[in-house]
């Protein structure tokens, strides 16, 4: 028996894959309004193939959904993990997952944490089980094993993409491998849990500064008078030069997000990643203020307001996610701006 802990992006997916392979799978999530969309074998998220993957396991009896919490054998904790107003984690949905399952806890569990959390979260949450529970210190299997998908291709990289994983003890790494190795055809890869926390937020954050050196660029460029698209696809000539195409900003709950951990854990040491996720988050204020330079200018071209159409909202095509998305926020500051001058038009493809 599988308890998973959040049926979101990726804890209804993971649940879904799991009970597919005649594993019981019962996933709670405090959303009642979820658990019954569920249960009835229906997705409150678009990701394509989960709602018949969904259903398949809901009519099969393998997968049900509840507010209530069941005891198991494997507890994955897949809660969000935000920051806060001042770009500090908030770990505080993960720390009351776990509380939760304390009572139930028993000899030979497995607790996995696969939600990004900022390095030691796991040792410190190892910790909260046994000062509550002292009987199940050695007794039971603690791990964290991050997530790699991409939405819109989040089941078939669920299952092929490599994974890393690590315990708190080389005994929780390997029930932890033997347990994903029930549906995972990638690598998986034994660490530690420090290790595996670290892991993930330095994949995002590697991603998070590349894209900034793409975003900075075409700034540089548009001073510049230079056409950026045209100079990096000649950049990108050289064998050894791969620039990434500049955009908006970042949005999602990963790269967006991630590499604050790092900073608010690390802020005399993280520099480089301070300073892209800065970059970042400007370009979608100097996306702005072009746009808005732009209708300016039409109006006095053209003696009328222009017509500004949003096309799209969510941070990558083909999903329904606005997580930190720089195109929801770019729209509604247009439209704050604006004070009614010009009539606005939004369309969000899903």
């Amino acid at each position: 028996m599988v308890t998973i802990l959040g049926l979101g992006y990726i804890g209804l997916p993971t649940a879904a894959l799991i009970a597919n392979r005649k594993i019981r799978v019962n996933g709670f999530d405090v959303n009642q309004e979820v658990t019954h969309t569920i249960a009835k074998g229906e997705v409150h998220i678009v990701e394509p193939g989960l709602k018949e993957l969904v259903q398949s396991a809901v009519a099969s009896g393998h997968l049900s959904a509840s507010t209530e919490l069941q005891a198991a054998d494997v507890y994955l904790v897949v809660v969000p993990t935000p920051f806060k107003q001042d770009k500090q984690p908030d770990t505080s949905f993960v720390e009351a997952a776990i509380r939760s399952i304390i009572p139930m806890l028993k000899k030979n569990d497995l607790v996995i944490i696969e939600s990004t959390s900022p390095v030691l979260t796991t040792e410190k949450m190892a910790q909260i089980i046994f000062s509550e529970r002292p009987d199940l210190k050695n007794r039971i299997n603690i791990a964290y094993c991050p997530e790699r998908v991409l939405p819109g291709n989040a089941l078939e990289e669920m299952v092929n993409n490599d994974r890393v994983i690590g315990g708190i003890d080389e005994q929780s790494t390997t029930k932890a491998i033997e347990f994903y190795s029930l549906f995972v055809k990638g690598k998986l890869h034994p660490t530690n849990a420090r290790t595996a926390e670290m892991c993930k937020l330095v994949e995002n954050a590697s991603r998070d500064v590349q894209i900034a050196f793409a975003n900075e660029l075409s700034i540089i460029c548009d001073k510049a008078h230079i056409n950026v698209w045209e100079l990096i696809d000649l950049a990108n000539k050289h064998p050894r030069v791969n620039i990434l195409q500049p955009g908006c900003g970042v949005g999602g709950h990963c790269i967006a997000v991630d590499p604050w951990f790092l900073v608010a854990d690390y802020p005399e040491q993280a520099h480089v990643i301070r300073q892209a996720r800065q970059i970042n988050d400007f370009k979608a204020q100097w996306s702005v203020q072009k746009i808005l330079d732009a209708a300016h200018q039409f109006e006095i071209d053209n003696k009328r307001p222009p017509i500004i159409a949003c096309m799209g909202l969510a941070f990558k095509p083909d999903i329904d996610d606005l997580r930190e998305s720089p195109a929801k926020a770019i729209t509604s500051q247009i439209v704050a701006e604006s004070r009614g001058e010009w009539t606005r038009h939004s369309h969000i493809p899903v």
